[in-house]
């Protein structure tokens, strides 16, 4: 998650567009970042049988979808190289898989952490 995030901060950091650009791109990956969090837990919720309502089920789903769509939308309208295109739209997709990942590695330390070890042997 850092490495797709740092990398496409550093690569909007030295772009040649305007501040207003600049800002756009940045809070569609904070928004994307924040989503695909949310989306993992209420998922990873559901199938541990924690209660998530419909609604806020729907609507990380409809969240990740809009700041893919946004960001798709900006790259296509952008006046940069398709390259650069390619670039932003790799390490947003890189830093959504990592905060997925992050997520879940972190739960699932928590949960690894909950239950406490063996003090005796099986016996079968």
């Amino acid at each position: 998650m850092l490495v797709g995030a740092a990398v496409y901060l550093i690569g909007l950091w030295n772009a040649q567009m305007q501040l207003n650009e600049k800002g756009y791109y940045f809070t569609i990956l904070m928004y994307g970042l924040f989503s695909a969090i949310s989306l993992q837990k209420s998922v990873r919720d559901r199938l541990e049988d924690i209660p998530v309502t419909g609604l806020y089920y729907m609507l990380c789903w409809l969240s990740l979808g809009l700041a893919i769509g946004l960001l798709a939308v900006g790259l296509w309208n952008a006046a940069i190289t398709d390259s650069e295109k390619g670039f932003y739209a790799m390490a947003f997709l890189l830093s959504l898989f990592g905060a997925i990942a992050v997520q879940k590695n972190v739960r699932d330390l928590q949960a690894a952490f909950r239950h406490e070890p063996l003090t005796q042997p099986l016996q079968s």
